[in-house]
């Protein structure tokens, strides 16, 4: 009986955590009463403007290439706040278009990842590390889709 509770305990806690990190990833979603095509034509004329590396229909999904954006913030080291190692950022987009039962779900979400040199001499000195991605990119292609496909008759719920 112990065990049992332990376990739904910790069932508990893994969904927990899980949806704790689905909320802090920076994506955002949305749902249309339109057909799956319809959607999905509009998702794929907005992302037209980006390098686009994936774009299957059949799956859902498209994703664009790792792109040079503007830091979300300026970083300077140490305790005489100087510039150094650099201040890049890169970031890449993903939408997903689900096909429901008589709607269609949006997500969109910005992976970014940050430029940053780490002391030391190992490979793990300087690489792309996680970045906090901008919710306001986020928005703004979900508003250029909604902004589509609100032309077409498409209304998000």
């Amino acid at each position: 009986m112990i065990q049992l509770i332990s376990l739904a305990t910790t069932a508990a806690l893994i969904l927990l955590s899980a949806a704790g990190c689905a909320s802090l990833s920076g994506g955002r979603e949305q749902y249309y009463v339109c057909s799956y095509e319809t959607v999905w034509n509009a998702a794929l004329d907005t992302m037209k403007g980006q390098s686009i590396t994936a774009s299957d229909k059949g799956a859902g999904l498209i994703e664009t290439g790792w792109m040079d954006v503007a830091p979300l913030t300026e970083r300077s080291f140490g305790i005489f706040t100087r510039e150094g190692f650099g201040n890049r950022e890169r970031a890449r987009m993903s939408v997903a278009v689900k096909r429901m039962d008589d709607v269609a779900a949006v997500s969109v979400l910005e992976t970014r990842q940050r430029w940053h040199a780490r002391g030391g001499v190992t490979q793990q000195a300087t690489k792309w590390w996680p970045a906090e991605p901008s919710q306001d990119t986020t928005n703004e292609f979900m508003d250029r889709i909604n902004a589509r496909l609100k032309e077409q008759g498409c209304l998000p719920t």
